[in-house]
């Protein structure tokens, strides 16, 4: 992305300016290769599994020993997420991005990739998933979101932190992800809403989610996991005809339980087989059910899915 010096306006450039630059870290050998050339708002998950797809072919040929992927933010947590999930691969992949364009005061593009470049060639990156590096943090693509819509620190993981540190002298991890999930699918076919629960939210919403036969929803539902009563007979009807229903809360912190025990209370919901996601927010939960209903439509499969 350039800016317009006279209107101020945004906007995509014929070639990455970011390919005008040396790309020299510690010596580290790099070869560039761009898939296409879109802002992130039009990326979709057939651009997410093209980019592993080619993170797979090179890998696999021996020819890398470490990726970056630069993204635009607006949708770089969602794409970091699902390559976390579908790639099953020891080298370091980090996805990276810039909050303010390449000919803009205080551009910040050129400096993440570049610390971008030095965290994929650490041999301590491997075996830790996707990792998003930004602003000098390295974050887990499972926990990290964009918080803020210009702020150069803009992505944070709420609850955990960043997992390490990565500046012009130093490169640390303080600590690792614990487990890490891989699926192995090779498309995307399935149609999976995302819904956000408000207050006097009516059984209309239903009925219209109803009229396009989704594969699956996700509701970011309320506090703890709770929904207006007036959606309820439309979940049941859907959940009958064995369409998984996966709720996160709409608050950024916490996670959803079946605590509260009245109409769309969480207890309720769990009743009824709704499905309870364990932190996710609801664009990488609509992620994981899109990649999850490529290898099973076992409702009690999905749901042991969305318990890690």
């Amino acid at each position: 992305m350039l800016e317009d010096e006279q209107s101020g306006a945004v906007r995509p450039e014929g070639s990455n300016p970011l390919t005008n630059f040396s790309l020299n870290v510690n010596n580290v050998q790099t070869i560039v290769k761009e898939l296409f050339n879109l802002p992130s708002p039009h990326i979709t998950p057939k651009e997410m599994l093209e980019i592993k797809k080619e993170i797979e072919h090179h890998a696999k040929n021996g020819s890398i020993d470490g990726v970056v992927v630069t993204h635009g933010t607006d949708t770089l947590e969602e794409t970091a997420y699902f390559l976390d999930l579908t790639l099953d691969l020891p080298i370091p992949v980090v996805v990276t991005g810039a909050m303010r364009s390449n000919n803009e005061l205080g551009s910040d593009g050129l400096y993440n990739l570049l610390m971008s470049i030095k965290v994929a060639a650490s041999d301590e990156a491997k075996n830790l998933g996707v990792l998003v590096v930004m602003n000098d943090e390295i974050h887990t693509a499972k926990n990290v979101t964009k918080t803020h819509t210009s702020n150069i620190a803009t992505f944070q993981s709420p609850q955990y932190g960043p997992i390490g540190i990565v500046n012009k002298k130093i490169l640390a991890f303080h600590h690792y992800p614990l487990r890490k999930e891989t699926y192995s699918i090779t498309k995307i076919t399935k149609h999976v809403l995302l819904l956000k629960a408000y207050a006097g939210m009516d059984e209309k919403i239903m009925e219209a989610v109803e009229g396009l036969n989704p594969d699956g929803i996700v509701i970011e539902a309320l506090g703890q996991g709770n929904l207006p009563p007036a959606l309820v007979p439309g979940m049941k009807r859907l959940i009958e005809k064995k369409v998984p229903i996966v709720i996160v809360s709409r608050c950024f912190n916490g996670i959803v339980q079946d605590v509260y025990d009245y109409q769309g209370g969480g207890k309720h919901l769990k009743q009824l087989g709704v499905i309870f996601s364990n932190g996710l927010n609801g664009q990488k939960a609509r992620i994981k059910l899109l990649v999850a209903l490529e290898k099973t439509s076992d409702l009690t499969e999905i749901e042991e899915m969305f318990s890690k």
